[in-house]
């Protein structure tokens, strides 16, 4: 039996509408339900598309149109499409997601969900667009959007991951100029990352934007739902990170500034906006317990798991006096944190918090409290807590821990020690920012016991990591590509 009438029948059984189509012309794969008016268009999703939290089975596709449209997704593996291709007579198995619209409520946005996949494979994907008929139907469909992504490798296979990580993007007045609007997203995407992973301040809302130098449409602050959406709409005129989000899959997590400097969850009455613009902009899955559940596992082959933290929605306040009632993670959330430490399989285990560990990081001018896990002399932190971790870290005996960090807007490296035996207990690294004003360089706290490998400021960077089964090579990148440390860890 030939390869493509296999596909076909492998696909017929995923429980999303599968068809078999004609891959002999360029574009929109014919026989979709719009293939007849179907011609080529880059207009009709203005904000671009972007392909985020994938597993090794499934991936969510977000997208924006202008105004109410009919939405649909056709997809298949890139083998399928090139075989298809070279073969006049052949047929490319397609599976298509049923019609969705895009309506107000959500500002126009969708984050559809691809699923059935099979693990560590390259899918090509169509995003077709149509106005909305008089009873609902698609009309003037065409093609609008073509993107490809990679799934995750099972937890079986001992597989490398290569990804990139930052934050930090458009504060201090550097937002969007020209064109690329952000050139480093080329950069990123030059070294073929398996995905990004976006730590934070996916917009500075509270800040403005002059233009000049500055592209004009973020020179306000944002405190309503319709402001945070602008802001966000604002950052995707970028063309760089546009083509980024094209062939990279991103998953996300908030900082501060996508409501305000140094916010507090639960005392933040703008909170709930930001919230929202952030999940309507992003492709972040929905839980089926709590629909504002921010934190999420990631697991990528045998080797990784990632344990991305909300730093944000359940702290409490960071002027409050550090001790048990004080937290920055909601007891919900560290309790699966402690579990998912102890109970993970894969070699590596990295903690993803947008906050460092170990950096004082005073917040707004005349107000006490640090705004990350460390304290500072007479200035409460979130130490307490950090010490939970800590202790089940090393009470569990839980190797090859590494945490990932942004916000300060610098690069920092550090080696803990803190059970004092000469040996590093577990590492943490800090790249940014993407595009923001560098920040103050401060020396580590002392409570973890660190030996700090870089702390260097003054460029636009992100991190670049490497993981195997024996090894996790992390190597920082400026924002021209040149390589400004880079560090290996052995796998114990």
């Amino acid at each position: 039996m030939p390869l493509f009438r296999l596909l076909c029948l492998l696909l017929v059984s995923i429980p999303i509408v599968s068809s078999c189509v004609s891959a002999s012309r360029e574009g929109l794969p014919p026989r979709s339900p719009f293939a007849e008016t179907a011609t080529a268009s880059t207009s009709l999703l203005p904000q671009g598309i972007a392909v985020g939290d994938v597993t090794s089975q499934s991936a969510l596709l977000w997208l924006r149109t202008d105004g109410p449209m009919v939405v649909q997704i056709e997809w298949a593996p890139v083998a399928a499409w090139d075989l298809a291709s070279k073969m006049a007579t052949a047929v490319a198995p397609v599976a298509r997601t049923p019609l969705f619209t895009t309506g107000p409520e959500t500002d126009f946005t969708l984050a559809i969900p691809i699923e059935g996949l099979t693990p560590a494979t390259r899918y090509r994907f169509y995003v077709v667009v149509g106005a909305k008929g008089s009873e609902g139907a698609p009309t003037e469909a065409r093609a609008a959007a073509r993107g490809e992504f990679t799934t995750l490798p099972d937890a079986r296979s001992h597989v490398p991951v290569t990804f990139v990580w930052s934050g930090d993007l458009g504060g201090q007045g550097r937002c969007r100029r020209g064109a690329a609007g952000y050139p480093i997203f080329d950069v990123m995407r030059a070294q073929q990352p398996d995905f990004f992973l976006f730590l934070g301040d996916t917009i500075y809302g509270d800040d403005l934007c002059s233009s000049p130098p500055n592209e004009p449409g973020a020179d306000f602050r944002a405190t309503t739902l319709a402001e945070y959406r602008a802001r966000h709409r604002d950052q995707r005129g970028a063309e760089a990170m546009r083509r980024f989000l094209e062939t990279t899959p991103v998953y996300v997590i908030w900082d501060d500034h996508e409501v305000r400097n140094d916010f507090a969850g639960p005392f933040d009455s703008q909170m709930s906006a930001g919230r929202q613009a952030l999940r309507e902009y992003w492709p972040i899955p929905v839980g089926p317990d709590d629909s504002h559940r921010l934190y999420r596992t990631v697991r990528a082959g045998a080797d990784l798991e990632l344990f991305i933290l909300d730093t944000r929605q359940y702290r409490s306040r960071n002027a409050d006096q550090d001790g048990p009632a004080k937290t920055m993670l909601g007891e919900s959330q560290l309790q699966w944190l402690l579990n998912g430490l102890t109970e993970s399989a894969a070699t590596w285990k990295v903690i993803v918090s947008s906050v460092p560990l170990s950096i004082p990081k005073g917040g707004v001018p005349g107000v006490s409290g640090n705004d990350g896990w460390a304290g500072g002399p007479g200035i409460p932190g979130f130490e307490r807590e950090r010490q939970v971790i800590v202790d089940r870290i090393l009470g569990a005996r839980v190797q090859n821990v590494v945490f990932l960090a942004g916000d300060v807007h610098y690069v920092q490296a550090n080696a803990y020690d803190p059970n004092g035996d000469g040996t590093p207990d577990f590492h943490e690294f800090v790249a940014g920012p993407l595009s923001a004003a560098p920040g103050w360089q401060t020396p580590p706290s002392a409570g973890l016991r660190p030996t700090t490998l870089i702390n260097e400021a003054g460029y636009m960077n992100f991190g670049l990591v490497r993981v195997t089964k024996s090894s996790f090579d992390v190597t920082i990148l400026d924002e021209a590509g040149a390589t400004r440390f880079s560090h290996h860890l052995s796998a114990k």
